[in-house]
């Protein structure tokens, strides 16, 4: 999808397989294990290095049209943390707002 990303790609699926793993092996224990895989952030680590124009392409590459804010993720990972969601465990959630 972006060039120069091959290694920060590989090491994307390489946690999704660890959790994977991970859950089953915890799992017996009661503990459960997921991943967060958030889209584009409003964060410096997001934002510098990148002209406006850059910014704005990948804010029109979801479904909302903008750039997701640490608030979206952080209800997430609460969630997760939460005893709501006690049944899901091995799973990669993407919090991206339908980044493509």
């Amino acid at each position: 999808m972006f060039p120069t990303y091959s290694v920060y790609a590989g090491t994307k699926g390489a946690v999704e397989q660890f959790t994977r793993q991970l859950a089953k092996e915890f799992g017996p224990k009661g503990i459960t294990i997921n991943a967060v895989a958030p889209g584009p952030v409003n964060t410096e680590l997001f934002t510098v290095g990148k002209t406006e124009e850059q910014i704005e392409g990948i804010r029109k590459m979801n479904a909302f049209g903008r750039i997701g804010e640490p608030d979206d993720i952080a209800s997430v990972v609460l969630f997760l943390a939460s005893e709501e969601s006690q049944w899901i465990t091995g799973q990669t959630i993407r919090v991206n707002g339908g980044f493509i």
